[in-house]
């Protein structure tokens, strides 16, 4: 049980590490770009340009713009459901902590029994506090 949860945890771990190198290439690649686009913006020689570069330049700084506010939008969106979620998720793990402490005192209390007593005579004098009377019969009819 614990190689197959182990087995899932670092396939999951492999998961969020490769969209995460994803994330952060095309990040680098997009900001590389937009960067470029912010330098040509501000260092272009305006009175040279005909009117459809500006315009243009004018235009994809515009959608650049545009496509960052819908990420910004979705990422502020994704968060907003994410806090719930870990809360929620956080409450479960917590709500589950006494049955997993209940079923774990069990465990130890069953093995203390195994481990401490060697039959049911000796448990039931345990039990109840007295001594027992058990008389054990042997082969030959007479008891000790």
């Amino acid at each position: 049980m614990k190689e197959t949860s182990d087995q899932v945890l670092q396939f999951l771990g492999r998961a969020v590490a490769w969209v995460a190198g994803l994330i952060q290439y095309v990040w680098a690649w997009s900001s590389d770009q937009i960067i470029k686009l912010t330098q040509k913006f501000t260092q272009a020689p305006w009175e040279t340009w005909p009117l459809w570069k500006k315009s243009l330049l004018v235009i994809v700084a515009a959608l650049v713009a545009y496509a960052l506010f819908i990420a910004a939008r979705q990422i502020w969106r994704a968060v907003m459901n994410l806090l719930p979620a870990v809360a929620t998720f956080i409450g479960a793990l917590i709500m589950m902590l006494p049955p997993i402490l209940i079923a774990g005192a069990i465990a130890l209390a069953g093995m203390w029994v195994i481990n401490n007593f060697d039959d049911l005579s000796s448990l039931r004098s345990f039990i109840t506090g007295h001594e027992s009377t058990t008389r054990i019969e042997y082969a030959h009819g007479y008891s000790p």
